[in-house]
């Protein structure tokens, strides 16, 4: 029978994981499988992947076939390297001691790439939060400086009119202060005027 390691996609549309499988090349994609050997999800950053190590390491070296992504996936776990440093240890060119180092020597620099990335993710995460920072200050500040220019406008009109319209009521008042007077000597000659009716 012939096998593969092949993924196979679970998740909504647009937010796919998926599960890395051994099954039989004939069976369809999301169907029938083996062995269920790990995940990957590429959604996070860096992807997340959860492999069961040994049993990848036995499916490929009874035969199994990965497809390229999942060749990928293993190749960067480090599966393909095992198993081409116990395929030399078979063929007599270095002991297993000796393949056992070089595969703990190319994980720890694995180990620390993984951390200066995640480093320089958070880094870059924390530059990019200051200068959004400093943009809405930036916005903010000009923002209040427009507000600010807006009211001394409208204080401005509001001190314009009332200058305009304090002369206006002056002149209303003496304009009315006058008029009253007339009225004052008329209600004086009616006085009078019915005084002498009444004498009559």
């Amino acid at each position: 029978m012939a096998t593969k390691i092949r993924l196979q996609r679970h998740g909504r549309k647009g937010y796919a994981f998926y599960q890395i499988v051994v099954a039989d090349s004939r069976a369809p994609r999301d169907g029938r499988f083996i062995e269920r050997i790990g995940s990957y999800n590429p959604n996070t950053n860096p992807a997340t992947i959860d492999l069961n190590f040994e049993r990848a390491l036995y499916w490929l070296q009874v035969g199994a076939q990965p497809t390229d992504t999942t060749r990928s996936i293993l190749s960067k776990e480090g599966v393909c390297l095992k198993k081409h440093l116990l395929e030399g240890v078979k063929k007599g060119a270095f002991d297993e001691a000796a393949a056992e180092s070089k595969f703990q020597a190319w994980l720890k620099d694995k180990q620390q790439m993984a951390q200066s990335l995640k480093e320089k993710n958070r880094e870059t995460a924390k530059a990019e939060a200051k200068a959004r920072l400093d943009a809405e200050k930036e916005a903010n500040k000009a923002k209040a400086e427009e507000v600010a220019k807006k009211k001394a406008e409208i204080a401005a009109t509001e001190a314009a009119q009332q200058a305009e319209e304090a002369p206006a009521a002056e002149e209303v008042v003496a304009e009315e202060a006058p008029a009253a007077e007339p009225v004052a000597e008329e209600a004086q000659a009616e006085a009078p005027a019915a005084t002498e009716e009444k004498a009559e």
